[in-house]
């Protein structure tokens, strides 16, 4: 598997000698998997904000506060978070499917006509988010087609309102029943 990292391509060893399951069905078997779905966002190495449409996103420790997300090697983000080493993870609200199918796309300008802030620590936050964690990038792992970035949360804030969600390929809601 070849990698491009900080314009370098190097080869990734890995530990896998056949697929094991097809790419697409595994895909199809992961979407019983209900996500939450966040923009993760940085600046580039002009200052221009940049970001993508992340569902593999997940907390890993209450002390000290971490997270991960997991991006794809092919994203136009993965570079400029790779560089910059900080991130804003911004937690989508049930309206913003919009804004979710944007960021996923591969057109340069994803940021026109959606509202955000630049935050103190220079990263850019969506309007409308549910919340947003600002992170600092405190290890990467190369691991198949994606890298995992754990970050420590240097600031938090949350709203109110319900989640995007997305599940079995589509984007969903909570349906209000308590079970």
């Amino acid at each position: 598997m070849l990698i491009y990292a900080q314009n370098l391509a190097f080869w990734v060893a890995t530990c896998y000698k056949t697929r094991v399951i097809p790419a697409d069905e595994f895909r199809r078997i992961l979407g019983h998997f209900a996500t939450g779905v966040t923009v993760v966002t940085t600046c580039g190495g002009e200052g221009q904000p940049t970001g993508l449409t992340a569902s593999a996103f997940t907390s890993v420790s209450l002390d000290p506060p971490l997270v991960l997300v997991c991006v794809d090697h092919t994203s136009q983000t993965y570079p400029s978070l790779l560089e910059r080493g900080r991130f804003a993870v911004n937690v989508l609200a049930r309206d913003q499917q919009e804004v979710s199918r944007r960021f996923a796309s591969t057109r340069l300008d994803k940021f026109d006509g959606v509202p955000h802030r630049i935050s103190a620590l220079g990263l850019p936050l969506l309007d409308g988010a549910l919340a947003h964690l600002e992170c600092v990038t405190v290890r990467t792992h190369v691991e198949g087609d994606h890298t995992i970035f754990v970050a420590r949360v240097e600031r938090a804030a949350g709203g109110s309102g319900e989640p995007l969600l997305y599940y079995r390929g589509r984007y969903d809601r909570l349906s209000g029943v308590n079970a």
